[in-house]
């Protein structure tokens, strides 16, 4: 049987959250109220709970507008840091420096129904394997397609300090700087892997992301749903929602 407190011996886990208030379709989205909490600290909430991780650190940005974010941040007793607003890669790679990071679990702050157990198997599948890179889904290396079986909404990747760095001083591609993985995913001396979901949870389709205010009616009514009784609920119960939902045409 692996021990992955001897695998994980010596190297601090930390999450990194990027979020900031604007967005072209749903500005504000990271603080919009649901069930009286603003969403990232839902998501907070919900990291604070993925096994492994060790300190959690926001990345935001340097803009004035972003200055609710490390407030709240501030007021969750989590780690932030305030960086470039174009250059994702280099603001994040500052962030998990800020934080001591050895191991990153980056998380967008979108992702506010994040399954703590699902990150939690993300991680340990990378503790466990000489892998570079582990995730809930990317585009494979042999053809164009995104290969996923996890909702949207459940994204997780994993790597070290040391890659992400090494990224931030090789990435030259706008689209590398913008997207954290898509460097890694390209590199050929890079080692990749997807964790597949388990069938009862195997929804590419669905969508249970923050990006529309289409999302956010759909969101807000799984935690007004599900939140106030069991706030410690998974994916299996938000499925159970959604599908309720939909198949009673709401």
């Amino acid at each position: 049987m692996i021990d992955l407190a001897t695998l994980k011996a010596g190297r601090r886990v930390v999450a990194t959250i990027e979020a900031r208030m604007s967005s072209s379709r749903l500005p504000g989205k990271v603080l919009m109220p649901i069930c009286g909490k603003p969403v990232l600290e839902l998501m907070i909430e919900r990291v604070r709970r993925i096994e492994q991780v060790d300190g959690i650190v926001v990345a935001t940005t340097e803009n004035p507008a972003d200055e609710p974010v490390a407030e709240l941040a501030t007021r969750l007793g989590v780690g932030f840091f305030r960086g470039s607003e174009d250059d994702v890669l280099k603001r994040v790679t500052l962030a998990a420096e800020s934080a001591d990071a050895d191991v990153v679990v980056e998380l967008t702050g979108d992702c506010p129904l994040i399954d703590p157990t699902v990150s939690t198997q993300v991680i340990e599948t990378y503790l466990a394997n000489e892998i570079d890179y582990v995730s809930t889904g990317h585009h494979p290396r042999s053809g164009d397609f995104y290969y996923q079986t996890y909702p949207a909404g459940m994204d997780t990747q994993v790597f070290s300090l040391d890659l992400l760095a090494r990224a931030d001083r090789e990435a030259t591609v706008p689209d590398h700087r913008e997207h954290i993985p898509q460097y890694m995913l390209v590199s050929e001396d890079i080692s990749c892997a997807v964790l597949p979901a388990p069938r009862n949870l195997r929804r590419p389709n669905l969508n249970l992301s923050l990006d529309t205010q289409e999302d956010f009616n759909r969101i807000r009514g799984v935690f007004e749903g599900l939140y106030p009784a069991t706030p410690t609920f998974g994916l299996a119960e938000v499925l159970a929602v959604v599908d309720g939902v939909q198949s009673s045409g709401g």
